[in-house]
Order: C-alpha cells, then structure tokens, then sequence
C-alpha cells in the first residue's frame, strides 16, 4: 500500500513512512494512493468478534507491507488492554433507533485515546526496528494532547511537545496534560487560540530545517494512522446492529473533521453507510459550508464544547480531495485560497460533499438543553460535544434506519458544564481521584514561532 499526498507534488510513501513523516513535504496529507475493500461477508463476519479482531481484520491492508501478522496483533493488543470497558467502544441505546456509541473508555476518558494508543505502540515498535528517536508536535484544543502524552510518556524513542490553547480547555484536560512527570513530555500553553496552535505545528513542519534537525513526527489527525485506527469503531458498531444487511446513519461532533472523515473511509471501503452527519456547536464553519456558503474563517468563540472551537478543520482537505476528483493542484488552490481567509467549493465538488455529508449546528442553550433533556430520560449523562451530536443526531434522523452518535468524552471532563446542566458533578474514575492534588508542569509560551521553536530545541534529549 502506498500513500499520496493530497497536494500531489510529494513522493508515495508506505505506510510506516507516512505514518512517521505526519505533513507531507508540500504541506498537504497523506491518504492511501486506493482504499481498501471488504465485501458483505466480510463485513457481517465482524458481528461478535472482540474488537481487537476486529481491528486488525480492518486495519490490516493497510499497514501489511510495514508490520508482520503478529506484529500488528501485539500492538493492536497493548493498544487496547487499558481501556475500562470489555467491548472497548459499546453501544447504548438511547431510544427507538438511537444509539449512542461509547467512545470514553480509554486511559484519557475521550475518543482520541482509540488513535492515539494505538500510534503510541506503532511509532515504539517502528523506532526501534529502526534505532532512531523522532520529537513530536501537536496542537489541541484538550483531547488530543493529553491523549498523545499518556501514549508516549515515558517512551524511549519519542520527545512530545503540545500546543494547547492558554485558559481555552477544561481543567480536567489541562491537568491531563501538565501532571504527568515523565521528562519525554512537555505542555506549552499558547498565548492564542486553537488555530494559532494548529498553524504553529503546521509551519514548524514546512520549516524543513527545523524539521529535519530536530527529527519532527506528527500525531494530530493530520497523520492518516489516527484517521485509520479510528475507521474501526465504525465496522464494530454498524456490524453490532445488523450491518451489511441493514443501512446505518452515523452523527459525529466534530471540530477538525478527522473522525468523521474516519466514517466517510469505512463507506469507502464498503460498510453501508447511508448518513454521517456533521454536527458542529458555535464554531460552525463546517455547517455553513456543508449548507453551501463557502468555507471563510471566523472568529473562534470559546463555548462549553471547546474541543470543537476550530475555525480551520484541517482533515476537510482530505474530503476536498475526494470532492476535486483527487486533483491534488485544485486543492493546492484552496489552501492557498484559505490563508487569505476563505473558498467557494465548486458546484460540482459541492454535489460530491452533499451526497455524503450532511450538517448540523447546536448553540450553546441547546447543547445545555440537551445535556439535561438526555439525563431525565434515564438515558445518559453526556459531555458537552456528545450532546451536541445528540441534538443534532434527533434532528437528523429519518425513517427506520439507525443512527449512532459517537460520544467522544465522558462528562467527568468537563464537569463544570455538565453540572451547569444537569445538577451533577460527575466524579472521575477512581483511577483518575488525585487529578486535582497533583503537581502540574507547563510552560506558557508567546503565540511566536521562532520562541516555540527554541523551546522545543533546548528541551529534547539528546
């Protein structure tokens, strides 16, 4: 299987070399030069199976050329083993036909823990095969950071440096990431927002000599091995309810649009997806181009949901790419369009985008809403973004089709909203009680490229 960038002037790599690489060197993203197909057998013979089979049955086309058949098991089976429920991702129904999907399970409570995980165990095995160490970069708005430190804490092989936005993510999420005393890992709050953070990591990748000197890798979902490990829940979840025999509807919140860009893979590849359905909170840029009114940046205004207050979704170049007819010039244009602020999508790749997405927004009163609507069902108690999924999942649904909303964190993490909401303040897990009491490590540094770039220089291990 070989990798191709999205802007189409850089060199086919394999797997293992785009996964290590992250941005390609023309500032665009790697996706699989084909993407793999499973027939229906193949797909209802998912019904039952532990996710870890699962998974590897999924992924595997995809990585075989870079990891042995044991290999990959092994790291599929330490990826997995910390998470606190059996079934890994479980379904809970909310109502006729509505099924939440329980993505929280894992060691950081949030769904970026089924990627990341799984990435920390791939780059592990990868580097040492290799005998190199690489420094990675990320940028989050809170559950990717602290999701990428509890993967890589304490690795041999890996330097991890996060870019978080300064007072813009919850307290759970920032003492998720400046707690952990392993000194291979670093959080930085930026003096900034979201898209100042994602901008920062995406130039330090385009200064080739900082990248080269320092030996830059990437975990954001820029990086197709978080994309890939995140195509599986979809499989397991549709297969649990009658999949391929029966059509089902997925709504996803999503702020960077790599998780449902996840599902928009798994309809490729051939599980029967008639919906997935965007579902955006304030910061609805995504909305509104899906609803035909271009992609223009606006101002990015905190809210309740903050893991979803992104005005540039950098994983929309990967469904701009499909939407071009794979033209990777056409995208090069609109990226170059989109630092002067914004595009129209052609008609034609408008069309393409509306036969396989469709939208919706929650404010933030019905997100509130939602939130305590959904506890006096008896149903569940859910975050912020999970309950914007939910308001826009009853919406959007139709007929006798299923839907299941991804709930992509537990409300522990972000408790002063939920509690805004409900009336409760959900406890954290056991394993997480002293979160509060433990000594915090952070750097606050200048939203400045060059000072960021010093940091990371004069912090990594020789």
């Amino acid at each position: 299987m070989k990798y191709i960038s999205t802007r189409g002037q850089a060199p086919e790599l394999t797997f293992e070399e785009a996964m290590l690489t992250g941005l390609a060197r023309d500032g665009g993203l790697y996706l699989p030069a084909e993407i793999p197909q499973m027939s229906p057998d193949e797909i209802a013979a998912l019904a039952g199976l532990p996710y870890e089979e699962i998974a590897f049955r999924v992924m595997w086309p995809y990585v075989s050329g870079s990891f042995a058949e044991d290999e990959f098991k092994g790291i599929i089976a330490r990826a997995y083993e910390g998470f606190g429920h059996a079934a890994r991702a479980p379904l809970k129904q909310l109502n006729e036909n509505h099924f939440l999907l329980e993505l929280f399970h894992g060691p950081t409570l949030a769904f970026k823990d089924f990627a990341m995980q799984l990435i920390g165990q791939l780059f592990q095995v990868a580097l040492q095969k290799r005998g190199e160490r690489v420094t990675i970069v990320g940028a989050t708005s809170g559950d990717t950071g602290s999701a990428a430190i509890e993967a890589f804490r304490g690795l041999d092989a890996v330097d991890v440096f996060i870019l978080f936005p300064h007072g813009r993510v919850s307290e759970v999420q920032r003492r998720q990431m400046t707690t952990p005393a392993d000194s291979n890992v670093h959080a930085l709050a930026l003096d900034g927002d979201f898209d100042d953070c994602q901008a920062a990591v995406k130039d330090m990748f385009n200064d080739f000599d900082f990248r080269d000197g320092v030996k830059l890798a990437g975990v954001n979902s820029i990086n197709f091995a978080r994309v890939l490990a995140q195509v599986v829940y979809y499989f397991s979840a549709a297969a649990s309810l009658g999949a391929p025999h029966r059509k089902i509807s997925f709504t996803v919140p999503t702020g960077n649009f790599g998780d449902i860009f996840a599902g928009y893979i798994a309809k490729r590849m051939g599980l029967p997806i008639d919906r997935l359905v965007v579902a955006t909170n304030q910061n609805d840029i995504l909305h509104r181009c899906l609803s035909g009114e271009g992609y223009y940046k606006g101002d990015t205004i905190p809210s309740i949901s903050p893991s979803m207050d992104i005005q540039v979704s950098s994983n929309f170049e990967r469904a701009l790419f499909y939407a071009y007819g794979e033209d990777g010039g056409a995208v090069a244009q609109l990226m170059d369009e989109l630092k002067q602020g914004g595009f129209d999508v052609s008609q034609g790749a408008m069309e393409s985008l509306r036969e396989n997405f469709d939208s919706g927004r929650a404010s933030e009163d019905e997100t509130l809403a939602t939130i305590k609507a959904t506890l006096v069902s008896g149903a569940e108690l859910l975050c912020p973004h999970s309950a914007v999924g939910v308001k826009v999942a009853e919406e959007a649904r139709a007929g006798d089709i299923p839907m299941i909303t991804l709930a992509t964190a537990h409300p522990a993490k972000f408790p002063a909203a939920v509690e805004q909401a409900s009336g409760i303040h959900p406890p954290l897990p056991p394993r997480m009680s002293d979160l509060y009491d433990r000594p915090e490590r952070v750097t606050r540094i200048a939203n400045d490229l060059g000072a960021i770039q010093d940091h990371i220089r004069g912090q990594i291990t020789a």
